[in-house]
């Protein structure tokens, strides 16, 4: 850590105001006559410690979980060596409330909530000025952007504005589990309005009143955005996150060869998922490329792990063909087949062969997902649907029926969303499902079997280290190749591969060093690839140690 003295230029209720900067009660003697704070804090001084342990006991007084989203939320505005301190001390308690599934809840809530400016608003009606509100940045040194248009938000669908606390949210993430320094972060909401009227008609909404634009003029603003961002920070890492599929695929598609860029509903997803499958193949014995997957919901996300299945199963020996042949999308029209019409294009590519799949139609005009589980024996089941519960237990114990382990993974969130329990898949299988979630559920103790541990294939997983690695091996793009290294890396953290329990991921508590090795797997694959300077294996170790930030005090000097 760099505990050389820092240069600071603000001095009194300005410095204490400043939340990158405040220590608060912190600030030594010595700071204090040099900043001239006497008299604006109590005499006492404290160490982080005792002021993380007084945070702890505020958060505990909070008896709900958007009451203790509030109080870290004001915390972090407040002071953010405090804030993250305690986020790291309690990480595996606190990362539910400063994220999934209390997130969802704060976003609905954004405009009721609001407490004080962080981030940037882009409205569409300031289109002309982005240049201008990039400048009103106070920090130039800004290496992760994540950027949201609020269109849909986990699976809320249009928050509007309120969408800002996924990119706030994001970044917390970002700095407490992947050592980023939230002074070199930046969350930022482009508000091209809201379709939803509730909103608009919302005496206290604080975003733009307007029916989102749309086609060229929605382009168009985008456009500006990224020019605006190449012109002003041109190294930086962007993140898209929660746009809508009809958005979000493009998008990535029409800047992932020209900004260091990811969407991580897309690619950070995919990978968080082929890693829980990775360790969950191996706890049932079994290759990648025996898998036979189902994936229920055909939107980006689904369509992305998808697609990154397909790769690890081509990594794993098969043809890009027979590994096509193993993944089945499933949408609101049924199981995708190519004699289908009016499917997006990121569907596509991943259709089954109408002659193969029709013969299972119970109706003769659809493939439902029970035809498809009756009809395939599939191994793997992911959700990412939104549709709440639609994992029946006729489908489950059907699929039971037809693989000693099965391996369901119910991700959609936040909670109200999931497509099943992990209880009654527990149930239903009685007790040999392999289950993940993508929000965090209590272990499920069933008689005659062990505590079954519910891994949540959180992106928290991912994009941390992976947003690591970028910045400390300085790689110049984000390619399927680093997310693959990530995903590989990730599974073999996983206690499963050691104790053959189900424990498919590692506790929340050890993201810190699962980011560090992540960063270090997803350097080495930038550099392979000619993406990132040549470093040695002891280097690019170095720097990621050298980038990864820790919540502690610096000294302060005055600046001349």
């Amino acid at each position: 850590m760099d505990d050389r003295p820092l240069k600071v230029r603000v001095r009194g209720s300005a410095l204490l105001a400043d939340p990158t900067l405040n220590k608060s009660t912190a600030f030594t003697f010595e700071e204090r006559d040099a900043f001239g704070l006497h008299g604006l804090l109590p005499p006492d001084v404290e160490s982080l410690d005792t002021q993380v342990k007084r945070a702890y006991a505020a958060y505990q007084r909070k008896v709900t979980d958007i009451g203790r989203h509030i109080t870290l939320r004001q915390l972090e505005d407040t002071n953010e060596t405090v804030f993250y301190a305690l986020l790291r001390e309690h990480l595996q308690e606190m990362l539910p409330i400063i994220y999934t599934p209390t997130v969802g809840e704060a976003c609905q809530r954004f405009s009721e909530i609001y407490r004080r400016p962080r981030g940037l608003f882009i409205s569409y009606p300031m289109k002309d000025r982005i240049e201008e509100i990039l400048d009103h940045v106070p920090n130039d040194e800004v290496h992760a952007i994540v950027v949201t248009d609020g269109e849909r938000i986990l699976g809320l669908g249009d928050q509007g504005a309120g969408g800002m606390g996924i990119p706030i949210g994001k970044l917390s993430l970002y700095s407490a589990c992947g050592g980023i320094n939230p002074a070199n972060t930046l969350p930022i909401l482009l508000d091209v309005g809201t379709n939803d009227p509730d909103r608009i008609e919302d005496p206290i909404y604080l975003g733009w009143r307007n029916e989102r634009i749309i086609g060229q003029d929605y382009d168009d603003f985008v456009e500006a955005f990224v020019q605006a961002v190449e012109k002003k920070f041109p190294n930086v890492l962007l993140q898209w996150e929660d746009f809508a599929q009809h958005h979000a695929a493009p998008l990535l598609e029409r800047y992932r060869d020209r900004l260091c860029t990811f969407n991580d509903d897309i690619q950070g997803t995919a990978a968080v998922v082929l890693a829980t499958l990775l360790a969950a193949a191996r706890v049932s014995h079994k290759r990648l490329v025996d898998q036979q997957v189902i994936v229920f919901g055909a939107g980006s996300a689904g369509c992305g792990i998808a697609e990154q299945i397909v790769r690890g199963m081509i990594h794993d020996g098969l043809s890009e063909e027979e590994a096509r042949e193993r993944v089945h999308m499933i949408d609101r029209v049924g199981l995708l087949h190519d004699g289908l019409t009016g499917l997006l294009p990121i569907q596509n590519r991943l259709l089954q062969s109408c002659d193969k799949v029709m013969p299972w139609s119970s109706d003769g005009e659809t493939v439902s997902l029970l035809d498809t589980v009756t009809n395939l024996n599939p191994t793997v089941l992911i959700g990412v649907s939104g549709q709440p519960r639609r994992f029946t237990e006729e489908v489950v114990r059907a699929m039971a029926a037809g693989t000693e382990r099965p391996i369901i993974f119910p991700l959609s969130n936040p909670t109200s969303r999931v497509e099943a329990v992990p209880a009654d898949l527990i149930e239903w299988t009685d007790g040999r499902a392999l289950v993940a979630t993508g929000s965090p559920f209590d272990p499920v103790e069933r008689k005659g079997t062990h505590s079954h541990k519910i891994a949540q294939s959180n992106n928290a997983y991912i994009f941390p280290g992976l947003g690591l690695g970028v910045l400390a091996s300085q790689a110049r793009r984000v390619s399927d190749d680093m997310f693959m290294a990530a995903a590989e890396e990730l599974a073999e953290c996983a206690p499963a591969i050691s104790d053959q329990v189900d424990r498919l991921l590692p506790p929340v508590s050890e993201l810190p060093a699962v980011s560090r090795r992540i960063a270090v797997a997803v350097g080495r694959a930038a550099i392979r690839e000619g993406l990132a300077p040549e470093r040695s294996e002891d280097e690019l170790g170095a720097r990621v140690d050298e980038t990864f930030w820790e919540p502690r005090y610096r000294p302060y000097e005055a600046a001349d």
